[in-house]
């Protein structure tokens, strides 16, 4: 069967930022590292050229591809969170430009956006009640850094 594997841009970052990432997540590992083998317009040969990961179970590639192109907010990878500690802790280690903060997304150091969500905010969005429903997404959209607990005393009108 044929698999979608997301390959990610970096300008002679791919190493590094593929290590960083499986450092945060359980079930993640660096699977290969494949070298040019030959020049290339980004690189010499030898240089790193591909790394090939797993991130939370899900195959990865990260290529250096060079500088012409760079990560927007138009692709972001959710990261679901079990409680506000893993949240908290996920949105400490990614963000590296506080002022993009917003509704639990964070920019890392390469650029690439995360929606930190934790599976409490999936909930009260998907509420049967809709006003608990809207009064959680109207506080999520205040937010910076979700709060699982303010989202759900505002779910709960207080």
């Amino acid at each position: 069967m044929s698999q979608i594997v997301p390959c990610l841009w970096f300008d002679g970052q791919a190493e590094e930022a593929a290590r960083f990432y499986v450092s945060l997540l359980p079930d993640s590992s660096i699977d290969a590292i494949r070298h040019a083998p030959a020049d290339y317009p980004a690189g010499r040969r030898g240089d790193v050229l591909v790394v090939e990961f797993t991130l939370a179970g899900h195959p990865y590639v990260a290529l250096n591809g060079g500088p012409g192109f760079r990560f927007n907010e138009a692709v972001s990878f959710q990261i679901h969170c079990a409680d506000q500690a893993e949240a908290d802790c996920l949105s400490d280690a990614l963000s590296a430009v506080p002022e993009a903060e917003q509704c639990g997304w964070v920019k890392d150091r390469y650029g690439l956006s995360w929606q930190i969500v934790p599976e409490a905010m999936l909930h009260l969005l998907a509420d049967p009640d809709p006003d608990r429903a809207r009064r959680a997404m109207e506080a999520m959209m205040t937010m910076k850094r979700l709060d699982i607990a303010a989202l759900e005393r505002a779910a709960d009108g207080e």
